[in-house]
């Protein structure tokens, strides 16, 4: 280093934003001797990673490498080299140095020993006290000053804080009660930064039900069946890397759960393609979804049961003796077929193969898991810095990127802290 360059050390770091991406920052910072002050708006660090955790903590997903980039879609290239730096074997190496071992559960999800986020999360922050990092709680930041300096607010005081570098991981437009609410967005696109508008994603969607169907079946799971989404235009064919969903030229196909909700319908099996189904109803308004509640059985065989003679039984009695229909998958049937459709075995088998359902409208933002938009990759250099503004990094689900759920969303937030940090280290050595 020349004589006459300021030491990292020497430097003001502030990183607002207490999420996975903001502590990887100050990780890293820190680690490397950088005086760092981190920034949130909540009373306490991490609050979304914990409800994350939950119901078990997915850090991960053990897939191969070449697989496990097509989940990010449109900006899988763009990110590629930051997570193949910090990569799911790295990941699970660095809970390991925090005393956090993991394993690898029967879907190749990655999981903490524990299953839990609270001990990794302390672990980590004795580790960040230990290295100096200072945490500011209940500081909101409300952009910047007209002197450059930034903007907080802190128990309804205003705050002026200078910064030779800044970096701001303040999360999407999700989950707004944990601190995640978009705000920042004409904050940055005052300062001639392009963000794409925040849309949601790992989504439920709005469908239609009859005031009796949901009354009796909202909060019910449906367990393994299979959702088609059938085209009949020129967005048919795509390349199956994109998604990772299996398809023909004019089919895409998932198995898995979901669940009836009092407006439509969420789960697993819809968050995984919600991305699609949200830029199908952008298009065209709404989207018909095929539903097979029963993908373990051919059409053949459907309709061989549902034609078996039944006798005095009533139908929904053969149907749940013959092909265990019952419950919420009965319920579908009799909400969406017609009383003669019902009745007429050929149409009753066909339908429970490939039951149409109209999904129409996402569920509001603050429902979803994650959101898609944010930052454009366009407006930042190779280090997440902006172009509009020198010492400003962006990292974690402000960028322009989303993916399903399965460790794919925390394991971005990691790579893109730590790829940004190194990024403000380098930019504070290139600029005394």
């Amino acid at each position: 280093m020349k004589a006459d360059m300021r030491p990292a050390s020497a430097r003001t770091i502030v990183v607002i934003g207490g999420g996975p991406a903001g502590l990887m920052t100050a990780d890293v910072l820190s680690h490397a001797g950088a005086t760092v002050d981190l920034y949130d708006a909540m009373p306490s660090v991490g609050r979304k990673f914990l409800l994350a955790g939950k119901g078990g903590l997915n850090l991960t997903h053990s897939e191969a490498a070449e697989s496990f980039i097509t989940r990010y879609a449109a900006q899988q290239h763009v990110l590629q080299p930051i997570i193949a730096s910090f990569d799911a074997s790295a990941l699970r190496s660095w809970c390991e140095a925090l005393g956090v071992p993991t394993f690898v559960g029967s879907s190749g999800r990655v999981f903490p020993e524990s299953m839990k986020a609270a001990p990794l999360l302390r672990a980590w922050l004795h580790r960040l006290r230990s290295q100096g990092v200072r945490f500011h709680m209940r500081h909101a930041w409300r952009g910047w000053h007209d002197d450059g300096n930034l903007h907080f607010s802190h128990r309804g005081s205003p705050l002026s804080v200078p910064a030779d570098a800044t970096l701001l991981a303040l999360g999407g437009g999700s989950w707004a009660r944990l601190g995640s609410d978009g705000a920042w967005v004409p904050w940055l696109q005052d300062r001639g930064i392009e963000v794409t508008a925040l849309k949601p994603a790992n989504c439920g969607f709005d469908v239609a039900w009859s005031t009796h169907f949901k009354e009796k079946f909202s909060g019910q799971p449906l367990k393994t069946v299979a959702i088609n989404i059938v085209y009949n235009d020129s967005l048919a064919v795509a390349d199956k890397s994109t998604d990772g969903i299996a398809r023909s030229d004019n089919n895409q196909s998932r198995v898995g759960e979901c669940m009836v909700t009092e407006n439509g319908i969420e789960g697993s099996l819809i968050y995984a393609m919600s991305a699609l189904l949200r830029e199908r109803i952008a298009q065209y308004g709404s989207v018909q979804i095929q539903l097979d509640l029963a993908p373990g059985k051919t059409a053949e065989r459907i309709l061989a049961e549902v034609s078996h003679p039944r006798g005095s039984r009533s139908l929904s009695s053969h149907l749940q003796s013959r092909l265990g229909i019952i419950g919420v998958k009965a319920g579908l049937l009799r909400e969406l077929l017609s009383h003669q459709a019902f009745n007429t075995p050929h149409l009753l088998a066909a339908a429970i193969k490939s039951l149409p359902l109209t999904l129409t409208a996402t569920r509001p933002i603050e429902e979803a898991i994650s959101s898609a938009g944010g930052v454009r990759f366009e407006a930042l250099d190779a280090h997440l810095m902006t172009h509009a503004r020198p010492g400003l990094f962006i990292a974690g689900e402000m960028l322009d990127w989303e993916a399903p759920t399965g460790g794919y969303l925390l394991t971005a937030c990691f790579a893109t802290g730590r790829h940004a940090a190194h990024g403000v280290l380098q930019w504070l050595d290139q600029n005394p």
